[in-house]
């Protein structure tokens, strides 16, 4: 072993008097070692210079690695950290894109469709039917009376019965049909092309029909076709002037009326378009029953119709 490496490893093991080699004698500090002592001191020396070097190397490896895992704990805590951020955020992301996703909601569709166009019972429907007929002939049967007590008595004012009376002649039955004729193939074509106009009518009809024995057909068909036209056709128009313009004006009011109950404005725009019909045939025929009779024979053909479709898609 080479004199500065005995030199480096006594001085790494904390000696002060270095032992030195000169020829075959040894010295310590200024004093001779025999050969025999000097070849134990010299084993002994070594042997602990060099476990004093390897403690340290230990000692130094043990603070490098220890240097070395300390940023590499970290990293995987880092890491651990950042992987459960990452996963916290996917499912968050998950959650809210499922949240925010265009999901069908069925209990809230259906809750809304029942509640847009609820299903009346049968006595409810009958009940209703015949109330609002009724009040509407009784306030059309007063309107046309007081117009004619006011025009007998010579008053500015046009007497309702003169102008339509409930004459009715033979060939008021072919204007009849043809109406029935005209209005029903107009309703069939557009439930076949406007969706909008399909959907109002299906949820009036629903909503109204659906619990209808098929006799009641027959009331809920010619009420309301009686007592809507003496009121809006047999005493609205003549009071406006029994003219187009007094046609245009009740026909759009009637159209109006039907808003609501799940008809949308489609509907409004057909029963605007069925009231010119009726009020047309009113003012060519002079004549209420005309209207009467057209109007009843299509809330009869259309309801019948309905009811026939629904049972041909059960089966």
């Amino acid at each position: 072993m080479p004199l500065l490496t005995l030199d480096a490893c006594w001085a790494q093991a904390g000696g002060t008097s270095p032992t030195r080699f000169i020829g075959a004698s040894v010295f310590k500090g200024e004093e001779f070692i025999g050969l025999n002592d000097a070849t134990k001191h010299f084993h002994a020396t070594c042997c602990r210079a060099c476990r004093v070097s390897m403690s340290r190397g230990s000692v130094r490896c043990s603070v490098k690695r220890s240097r070395y895992r300390r940023p590499q704990k970290s990293v995987d805590l880092d890491l651990k950290v950042d992987q459960s951020s990452s996963n916290t955020n996917v499912t968050d992301g998950s959650s809210s894109t499922v949240e925010n996703a265009p999901s069908i909601d069925v209990s809230s569709n259906s809750s809304s469709m029942n509640s847009t166009t609820s299903i009346s019972s049968r006595s409810t429907v009958l009940q209703a039917c015949t109330v609002t007929s009724g009040l509407m002939v009784a306030l059309g049967a007063i309107i046309r009376e007081a117009s004619h007590v006011a025009f007998m008595e010579g008053l500015p004012v046009i007497d309702c019965t003169k102008e339509i009376s409930f004459g009715f002649e033979t060939w008021h039955l072919e204007l009849v049909t043809g109406l029935v004729i005209l209005i029903s193939s107009c309703r069939y074509l557009l439930l076949r092309t406007w969706p909008d106009f399909a959907e109002s009518s299906e949820a009036a009809n629903r909503q109204v029909l659906t619990s209808l024995e098929p006799v009641d057909y027959l009331v809920v068909s010619f009420l309301p076709g009686i007592s809507e036209e003496l009121l809006f056709r047999g005493t609205l128009l003549p009071l406006t002037g029994n003219n187009w313009t007094s046609v245009l004006l009740v026909a759009a009011l009637f159209g109006i009326l039907h808003l609501g109950s799940g008809r949308k404005f489609s509907f409004a725009i057909w029963a605007t378009f069925v009231g010119l019909m009726y009020g047309s045939a009113t003012v060519v025929s002079s004549s209420i029953v005309v209207p009467m009779l057209s109007h009843s024979l299509n809330n009869l053909v259309g309801g019948m119709i309905w009811r026939y479709s629904k049972s041909e898609s059960l089966w």
